[in-house]
């Protein structure tokens, strides 16, 4: 299969300190370098945390290990439609009734889910909340967590400062301009009382048509993600935010997408130790707060072909007991086909529990997980002890994040740390660095407003990521229109039909240029046909794909006059590009990926490393 001859391929610049890495010996688990948590967690804070545990109830322990979604923007007072959905969903009016019914550990925000309007909501909702746990028997506050990658992953938007993602850091390079962008993500975060997030992605993507992973990696060579990652670890606990490690063993060589189905992946032991492995040893020698499971099958590792996030031989034979990590893991959402594929729900948790999992994430039905759990308790197929065990680490992280000293936030913090102007400059000046200029034969970038004043921009517009303005073609107009140029948006979706073709070469008459931005183009794509349809007109024309830089496999040699990669289309990107194209800013992007030929996938079209400037 072409994935399989495009990953021997990756693996050739940098074998050998992939391979150093992987088989580099790491202190084995309860030794203080793996250790994820901080001096304070000594004898002393653990007798502590072991006697809060030695009071609480049963429920409350097995409560604690659940991690759950909940609608609205109040703690106490949520919109009726949101009442309405915790009702149906969870049985709970509100995320306050969530905390004293279930007595659950931590809550994860979503945009989807109404909790995150705007900063100082989201700031007040965290307090809500904590306000909820404090005032349970045994007064233990909650982790809230969040999806927030940046790029195309994002749950906070705007005015929060939104920064390049996994894949543009990885053609950017750089490990301060990474654990810079963590840093100003982890503090924003925790003035907003999110105190774990759900980031770095450390998968190696290797595999072009990876439906779910692709550009939230930060590339295709396992030692330049382990950097990579290590330098966001650093980033968001140095800001006070735990920081996650996902998707453990290892998402980046999937065609099936653990949302919707559950993937296999054929590498062997070796491969897994050479491509996949590297980004997680680093985290864990980072010291990584907590680690995500994947919800993939791979026989190499487990011969059960049970999915990562149930599997013993994977989640304690191999991350504990051989890369010697002793912190947090977290499941990935239990709402995903990926592992509900092969067990119900009621046996899910019960068996990621008994496989080394320490939070439970996002259970389709919270009372059927939670009950199932308190039962394999009360019958024995889960001993006490082995919960106990997974609630110190728990606890140890919350007190490490310093919850039981102060688990609330203020409104002044908010002002003076989410989207200020510093961050937002810094987070300018690194999208710079991201972008990537693929190809100009004929030196036609930058453009200059004395000679391309008019442009079109068309193209695909994808619903945009959370929070942020969009849509791609309004966005990039706009920025051209900012710079100086006579800019027109016209969008043309990701599959133009015929009429929309014909639109958009009508609109390109009299103009000097055309920006087009393409995104995630495949052989049988009509984008290809508008941008022939484009390029037969005789007006040059840029394009820019906007999230997975393959679409260059298919432009390249078709007359288009300059091809770049934003790695995103949110709005921070997607400006960073056009002030590339307009010459107020040097392409610096380096591909992080290999692109293959469109006709010859065995055939490397842009190698990794490939990005030219001017």
């Amino acid at each position: 299969m072409p994935h399989r001859t495009s990953r021997r391929t990756l693996l050739t610049a940098g074998a050998a300190a992939t391979a150093a890495a992987a088989t580099g010996a790491l202190p084995l688990a309860g030794t203080a370098s793996a250790h994820p948590a901080d001096a304070s967690t000594n004898a002393s804070t653990d007798r502590r945390l072991r006697r809060i545990i030695a009071g609480m109830s049963l429920e409350e322990k097995v409560g604690q290990l659940f991690v759950m979604r909940v609608y609205g923007h109040s703690a106490t007072d949520p919109d009726q439609a949101d009442i309405d959905a915790n009702l149906k969903e969870i049985g709970v009016r509100t995320a306050a009734e969530l905390v004293s019914t279930y007595h659950v550990g931590g809550i994860i925000y979503f945009a989807w889910a109404h909790n995150t309007r705007d900063p100082h909501q989201i700031a007040a909702l965290s307090n809500g909340i904590q306000q909820a746990a404090l005032g349970e028997r045994s007064r233990v506050p909650l982790l809230i967590s969040t999806d927030q990658e940046h790029g195309i992953v994002c749950r906070v938007g705007e005015p929060a400062t939104l920064l390049p993602g996994a894949m543009a850091l990885g053609a950017g390079g750089s490990r301060s301009d990474t654990r810079r962008a963590a840093w100003i993500a982890g503090a924003e975060l925790a003035a907003l009382g999110i105190n774990q997030n759900y980031a770095p992605d450390a998968d190696v993507n290797v595999n072009p048509a990876n439906p779910v992973i692709g550009v939230r990696s930060f590339g295709s060579d396992p030692q330049a993600v382990a950097e990579l990652v290590a330098a966001q670890v650093k980033g968001y606990q140095g800001a006070g935010v735990a920081a996650t490690a996902k998707h453990f063993p290892g998402h980046g060589d999937t065609s099936t997408d653990s949302h919707t189905g559950l993937p296999v992946i054929e590498h062997t032991r070796q491969e897994w130790e050479e491509l996949d492995a590297p980004p997680f040893r680093a985290a864990i020698r980072a010291r990584i707060d907590s680690i995500m499971t994947a919800h993939i099958v791979v026989p190499a590792l487990d011969p059960s072909e049970d999915p990562a996030t149930l599997s013993r031989p994977i989640l304690t034979g191999i991350l504990r007991e051989e890369l010697g990590y002793d912190g947090v893991v977290v499941t990935d959402s239990l709402g995903m086909e990926g592992v509900r594929t092969k067990y119900g729900d009621d046996r899910v948790p019960v068996l990621a529990l008994l496989a080394g999992v320490d939070q439970l994430l996002n259970p389709p039905n919270l009372s059927v997980a939670w009950n199932a759990v308190l039962e394999a308790v009360r019958g024995g197929e889960i001993s006490e002890a082995r919960v106990d065990e997974s609630l110190l680490r728990i606890l140890r992280l919350k007190n490490k994040l310093g919850l039981f000293r102060d688990p609330f936030v203020s409104g002044r913090e908010v002002d003076r740390t989410v989207g200020i102007r510093k961050h937002l400059f810094d987070a300018d000046r690194i999208a710079e660095r991201t972008t990537t200029l693929l190809a100009d034969p004929g030196a036609l970038l930058p453009l200059s407003r004395r000679t391309h004043r008019r442009l079109l921009v068309v193209g695909a517009d994808p619903a945009s990521p959370s929070g942020t303005t969009g849509p791609p073609t309004t966005t990039l107009a706009g920025a051209f229109t900012e710079l100086g140029f006579a800019a027109t948006a016209l969008p043309t979706g990701t599959a133009p039909n015929q009429a929309k073709i014909a639109e958009a070469v009508a609109a390109a008459q009299g103009r000097d240029a055309v920006v087009v931005a393409t995104y995630n183009i495949t052989a049988s794509s009509t984008q290809r046909a508008l941008v022939d349809a484009l390029v037969a007109t005789g007006v040059p024309v840029v394009a820019v794909a906007i999230r997975n830089p393959y679409d260059a496999a298919h432009l390249t040699g078709r007359g288009v006059a300059a091809i770049l990669a934003s790695y995103s289309w949110t709005d921070v990107e997607l400006r960073a590009a056009a002030r590339v194209i307009a010459g107020r800013a040097r392409p610096e992007g380096r591909l992080p990926v290999p692109v293959q030929r469109a006709d010859d996938p065995a055939r490397v079209l842009y190698p990794v490393g490939h990005g030219l400037s001017y």
